[in-house]
């Protein structure tokens, strides 16, 4: 390879076959995979599933890579779960292993020298684990309590060393313990959230319309209030609404899209006219500690943009908009 830049490339077609081909290489080796799992997984969702301590991951170099992205998806799914360096581990990261962890170690070839020399520290301490190899025969896969074979004809880079396909084998291991260990405890949607507050699925799952809802300088008049008057109690809400009470009692709604009709119907006499004349009665309203995600689906289906939020009292606490998200 030059040590310079040049103007190198290949024709369209060129690139797409190439794609085509890694792709269709990467599949037929997942199939090849799922057709031998066997009794080795389930042992080591078993162990997984009776771990009392975390499951730390441990790999070098782009399975390590690999190791990093298996520890963060079983943390997120309701695995402890952590990755480890083994060089690092070598040199006293080893403190971090308790004696209820459970170790999966990867290494394609079963020989990574940073990885086999953490064997007889890890069995002194008595820590059980699992090897994730290419050679159901090397060292590390000789010295674990089960065996998750990943072997391939070879790799789908053109020189067959970059690992490519191997990693691909990997990856999808790991997805298939956290998917196993997903459904043996029942995990769901709100559980997911758990781990995941700061994302769209977790605000979603875990936010309620009390924490959304706009609770400040609500647009309020009475039923006695001219339109004329109701205008500039709107305008100083800025939320295109004003809701009108009786007492306590909501009595109704009169939103900025009720102002235009009006004034189309009659605009010099609308002004005259008092809430009650013109007001939406009986309004939908909605549980201040109602789920976020039931308040927008309410609003999809009822083609409505706004809710008027409620305590347990029928009191007006709030205004939820649909984009208040």
């Amino acid at each position: 390879m030059s040590d310079t830049l040049s103007t190198l490339s290949c024709d369209s077609q060129t690139l797409i076959t190439s794609a085509k081909t890694t792709l269709t290489t990467q599949a037929q080796a997942l199939m090849g995979l799922a057709e031998r799992v066997d009794t080795q997984f389930s042992q080591a969702v078993t162990l997984m599933l009776n771990c009392h301590g975390r499951v730390i991951i441990c790999g070098m170099g782009k399975s390590g890579i690999v190791g990093k992205k298996i520890a963060a998806t079983l943390a997120s799914t309701g695995t402890p779960s952590f990755f480890m360096h083994p060089g690092e581990a070598f040199h006293g990261d080893l403190g971090m292993v308790h004696k209820d962890d459970l170790l999966i170690l990867i290494s394609y070839s079963g020989e990574t020298e940073e990885v086999i020399r953490l064997l007889p520290s890890l069995q002194s301490f008595g820590n059980r684990s699992i090897a994730i190899v290419g050679n159901a025969s090397s060292t590390l896969a000789q010295h674990c309590d089960c065996v998750l074979d990943i072997a391939i004809d070879r790799e789908v880079c053109p020189n067959n060393l970059a690992p490519t396909t191997s990693t691909t084998m990997t990856i999808a291991m790991g997805d298939a313990l956290a998917v196993a260990l997903m459904q043996c405890r029942d995990f769901q949607p709100q559980d997911f959230a758990r781990f995941h507050p700061g994302g769209s699925l977790g605000r979603k799952l875990l936010t309620r319309v009390r924490d959304l809802m706009h609770k400040d300088n609500l647009p309020f008049c009475t039923p006695e209030t001219s339109l004329q008057d109701a205008i500039a109690v709107m305008t100083q809400g800025r939320r295109g609404v004003v809701l009108i009470k009786e007492g306590e009692r909501l009595a109704g709604i009169f939103t900025d899209g009720d102002l235009r009709r009006a004034m189309l119907k009659d605009a010099a006499g609308m002004l005259r006219k008092t809430m009650a004349e013109l007001m939406t009665p009986n309004p939908k309203t909605i549980s201040q500690d109602t789920m976020i995600v039931e308040a927008e689906e309410r609003m999809l289906h009822d083609k409505i943009t706004l809710l008027v939020a409620v305590d347990d009292e029928k009191h007006v606490v709030g205004l939820l908009e649909i984009y208040d998200r």
